[in-house]
């Protein structure tokens, strides 16, 4: 009498499923990807993660197709239903193991385009659980083209609308960090996830955009390629990408590196020699200088890494080292605007703010800034709602904040970069060129003594009685006079701000 199949049948039968769902056994998938000098799921997957570390959940899900495909069509063609969940460990060798653990997603395009299925869901569902209750960052690769309407099987629902995968990823928010990267096409609901990652990485080859080229046709939209919706490069100038790739190998490192800014702190880096910041700024007051020079001598060698760089640019935003610790830069750039802060430039310093919030880094300012940018063509903007909302985010903050003025401080603007209150950050430092006023120099001059301008013509009697206000102006509002108001803490030498910046984040 039979005894059913055996146990090397059954070890056979589950090494053969497992095996279906890998490369190796999908060559045509795999070989697509490389004729499009791109990498599949699982090689990002192994370049991505400590060697040997995968934990794979729902390995042997298929797509919900069962009554339209054969079970040989079913493993292969819908290996993992289109998506690598599970968790590992990232950066074990600079943070350690016990801050190393990570979730994952990362999606396989060579999977019914990277589409989003009935148990693609569900397995989404599963690893942010298993993310949010043991608080596991999570890096996801979001490369797809939105909801899948072929699941056959699927009989209980009409729309698919109750899915909670996307309130569930939203959920995360503020409780793990969250990483996405993207090459490729991302349209829809894979876009959805993209956009509301904490750090979005994106390479060259990218196209992301909340719908894809049927649904826009079919809306009456007209008819455009993939690669004409949500370009990188339209899509960096709009602030929707924060650090651009080369390729997924250059983005898989970015996301490595970006993570372990929220994994803790590491072995610090040599820094370079601190008396250089004592001549870094030029002496002409007037004279612009490019800030990123500040902050490689100021941070741990080849610790920053800017964010979104061509957006807001009045404004640098960075995370960095000092001493082996993480934090998060907001820092002005005079060579924009003269610093003046505009529109996007507050968009973006704030949404740094609520960044550092997120992960619990501390912030360091760096500010040079006339204020905020006025005038007309600002309001139409949104200015009178976007900027003040800088200082409501500002106000949940509630890590270390340490503002050092490098120069000028001015007004709203320059309290906006140090919490809403100069009383606000654990310490507020100045350099000496520091100067400090209601609004900037110039216009206060301008505005404060127009009659007794106004009464002199035109020409040099009127420009000298301009620089001989504005000289008594300046001596007024020196750094040394700010502190000696209460307005800061203190004025120190630039090749003391390291420590200013470590005793600020409580770290010494």
């Amino acid at each position: 009498m039979s005894q059913g199949p055996t146990q090397t049948d059954a070890q056979k039968h589950f090494e053969q499923t497992t095996a279906d769902t890998l490369d190796t056994a999908r060559r045509q998938a795999r070989d697509k990807r490389h004729s499009k000098g791109f990498r599949t799921a699982r090689e990002n997957l192994e370049d991505l993660i400590d060697r040997g570390s995968f934990v794979e959940y729902g390995q042997l899900a298929v797509a919900a197709q069962r009554d339209r495909r054969d079970p040989a069509s079913l493993r292969i063609d819908t290996a993992a239903d289109g998506v690598i969940t599970g968790t590992a460990t990232i950066n074990s060798h600079l943070c350690g193991s016990s801050h190393s653990n990570v979730a994952l997603a990362i999606y396989d395009y060579s999977v019914l385009a990277g589409t989003q299925g009935f148990f693609h869901h569900k397995k989404l569902d599963r690893i942010f659980e298993v993310a949010e209750r043991d608080r596991l960052p999570f890096i996801m690769y979001t490369e797809g083209g939105g909801g899948r309407p072929g699941d056959t099987d699927v009989k209980v629902n009409i729309a698919g609308l109750n899915s909670t995968s996307f309130s569930r990823w939203a959920g995360l928010t503020g409780k793990v960090p969250r990483i996405t990267v993207n090459n490729g096409y991302c349209f829809a609901g894979n876009a959805a996830l993209f956009g509301a990652g904490d750090i979005r990485i994106a390479t060259k080859k990218s196209s992301i955009g909340m719908a894809g080229p049927a649904m826009i046709e079919g809306g009456g939209l007209g008819v455009f390629h993939p690669d004409e919706i949500g370009p990188v490069n339209t899509l960096c100038s709009a602030g929707a990408i924060d650090l651009l790739a080369e390729d997924e190998a250059h983005a898989t490192a970015l996301a490595k590196w970006v993570l372990g800014y929220a994994q803790g702190s590491i072995a610090p880096s040599p820094a370079a020699d601190q008396q250089i910041l004592r001549t870094i700024l030029p002496d002409n007051r007037r004279m612009a200088y490019d800030v990123r020079r500040v902050m490689d001598v100021l941070f741990d060698a080849q610790s920053v890494v800017e964010l979104r760089p061509v957006y807001g640019r009045a404004v640098v935003t960075a995370l960095a080292r000092v001493e082996g610790h993480a934090v998060a830069v907001i820092a002005s750039d005079c060579r924009h605007l003269g610093g003046a802060i505009d529109v996007d430039a507050a968009r973006k310093a704030g949404e740094m703010m609520e960044l550092a919030k997120r992960w619990k880094l501390p912030i360091v300012s760096l500010v040079d800034t006339p204020g905020f940018m006025v005038g007309p063509e600002s309001e139409a903007m949104g200015a009178a709602k976007v900027m003040p909302e800088l200082f409501n985010t500002a106000a949940s903050v509630d890590t270390p904040w340490v503002g050092i003025f490098l120069r000028r401080g001015y007004g709203l603007g320059a309290m906006a970069l140090v919490g809403g209150s100069f009383e606000f950050p654990t310490i507020t430092a100045s350099w000496p060129q520091g100067e400090f006023g209601g609004m900037g120099l110039e216009g206060a001059v301008r505005l404060g003594f127009k009659k007794e301008l106004a009464a002199l013509p035109e020409g040099e009697a009127r420009d000298a009685l301009f620089e001989k206000l504005l000289a008594e102006m300046y001596e007024k509002g020196r750094a040394t006079e700010a502190a000696a108001y209460l307005e800061i803490d203190l004025v120190i030498d630039p090749s003391e701000s390291r420590a200013v910046i470590l005793r600020g984040i409580k770290k010494r």
